[in-house]
């Protein structure tokens, strides 16, 4: 019944039918055993033993132990197979009933016929290969370990639902390949970014999650209390100000991959928690920082097995081409020619333009806050090649250093990659007196109203005071970068457990 048409029987009926099956099992004996120890995975038993022919298997008599869950099972008389899947892929079984039967328990054959598609189970066993050339277990020995009381999605289609599959993780990783190669390939991205790190000789640290004062980006905080310091708490909306502590430590390369928590909107490109990879390096500016950071993210690309040319949503990016660079005016210039320089430096007409594409203004809107605005309505999505937009409005860039030749900008840049920010970085703002004064105004927009404007720290401050080497800081968002790779248009799609309204 299950095996032809589970989604046309009542799920409730199958659960009881289960749970009295579950009853059985405690009334018999051990219900949940825990003794069995697989030793070998289906991937390394297909890799080794794939190419023996038939004949030449035979005649290795390879005995194994393997254990999983079962995904497939056709029951045919006196002898079944079965398809068991563990975390490394899955392999048949040949099951009869003269090999499992035996004295301790001579009915385990027609026990085994009960079993269930998503029970756990372990066998022993030789390995051969079926007349269609199928590496198989003849099983000797077989164990029901876990009983699955719910029944798997059906098996022709796997887990459709979008929601579903978000929601409930566990079931979209057991019958969805293609999300479980999404999370393996995210696990080797992660790793290769730590490797790339730690081969320039970057220290990875970890800094506090919990912030009295939330710093470091700007943005709506969580806020939580600590019962033992009666104290209001933040999430952390990013380990900045932290980071750079250390480097006026002495620590001159340190790195961090980081949860961050902001209390924004969900989209396709934003979950209130995320993964982002920050990094700060002493006696490095802005421009330092762009061929670095265009370096670790072809580093993980590669090391994904993956071409530097990729297709995403069906458009192509070449990541082995040099980035482009552009200042907001300029990226503005380019995807909307019908806007002058002179229009572009003009606060009312920034004003009147924003409003009228049905933008919100900025608090206390000035010529930089403005142009950023535009930028972000007109000109952001057009930036599908990666692209640094560099030389940021200082009135925007609260921790970065404003560039020599002209205090209204600095040195600063954010990469955008299929329309959408991968990366922000620049040189940092090593000024104490400097950096007071730009606190100082972040919390005069607050107090005007402006949610995501930052807090005034005096203790980074007093560090800053020590002195900070000349440094160079970015962050990567992990998860923006890993849809590239994977080619996913969706952040949810990326995150194990990404965040939903309830159900």
């Amino acid at each position: 019944m299950e095996n032809n048409d589970i989604q046309a029987v009542d799920e409730n009926t199958i659960i009881q039918e289960r749970r009295a099956k579950l009853q059985e099992l405690r009334q018999t004996g051990v219900a949940f055993p825990n003794h069995f120890k697989p030793e070998h995975l289906a991937q390394t038993l297909h890799q080794d033993y794939d190419a023996i022919d038939k004949p030449g298997l035979e005649e290795k008599n390879i005995h194994v132990v393997v254990a999983g869950r079962m995904m497939l099972k056709r029951v045919m008389g006196k002898a079944s197979f079965a398809t068991i899947q563990d975390g490394s892929g899955r392999i048949q079984l040949y099951v009869a009933r003269d090999l499992v039967n035996n004295e301790q328990n001579p009915e385990l054959y027609s026990a085994f016929k009960k079993w269930d598609m998503g029970d756990i189970i372990g066998a022993k066993g030789k390995l051969f290969k079926t007349n269609t050339n199928e590496l198989t277990i003849e099983v000797t020995e077989i164990i029901l370990l876990t009983k699955s009381l719910r029944p798997l999605p059906e098996k022709f289609h796997g887990l459709q639902d979008q929601e579903m599959k978000y929601r409930q993780r566990y079931v979209d990783l057991m019958v969805n390949q293609d999300t479980k190669d999404t999370f393996l390939t995210r696990s080797k991205a992660m790793q290769s970014i730590r490797e790339f790190m730690g081969n320039n000789h970057f220290l990875e640290v970890e800094t506090p999650m919990l912030h009295p004062i939330p710093g470091g980006a700007s943005a709506k905080p969580f806020k939580t209390h600590h019962n033992a310091l009666d104290m209001e708490m933040f999430l952390r909306i990013a380990p900045e100000l932290y980071l750079k502590r250390l480097v006026v430590g002495g620590f001159d390369r340190v790195f961090e991959i980081n949860r961050n928590f902001r209390n924004e909107g969900l989209s396709v490109r934003h979950n209130p928690e995320f993964t982002m990879m920050e990094f700060y390096a002493a006696y490095a500016d802005y421009q330092w920082l762009m061929t670095f950071t265009e370096d670790c993210i072809r580093a993980c690309i590669q090391s994904c097995g993956l071409d530097l040319k990729l297709t995403y949503q069906e458009k192509e990016i070449d990541f082995a081409k040099d980035f482009d660079r552009l200042t907001l005016v300029q990226a503005i210039e380019k995807y909307s020619p019908q806007y002058k320089e002179q229009d572009l430096q003009n606060v009312e007409f920034l004003s009147k333009e924003v409003q009228r594409l049905g933008e919100d203004l900025p608090t206390n809107a000035t010529r930089g806050s403005l142009q950023l605005a535009l930028f972000e309505a007109v000109a952001e999505e057009h930036l599908w090649h990666p692209t640094y937009i560099i030389d940021y409005p200082t009135e925007v860039s609260p921790l970065a250093r404003a560039s020599d030749t002209d205090p209204s900008i600095t040195e600063r840049f954010e990469l955008f990659i299929a329309g959408r920010e991968i990366a922000n970085g620049f040189s940092e703002l090593n000024d104490p007196e400097e950096q007071a004064a730009r606190f100082k105004k972040q919390v005069e927009q607050k107090e005007a109203g402006d949610d995501e404007a930052m807090f005034y720290d005096a203790d980074f401050i007093r560090a800053l005071e020590y002195g900070l080497p000349p440094t160079g800081g970015c962050g990567i968002g992990i998860d923006r970068l890993i849809m590239l790779i994977t080619n996913k248009p969706s952040i949810r799609d990326v995150i194990l457990f990404p965040h939903m309204r309830p159900e």
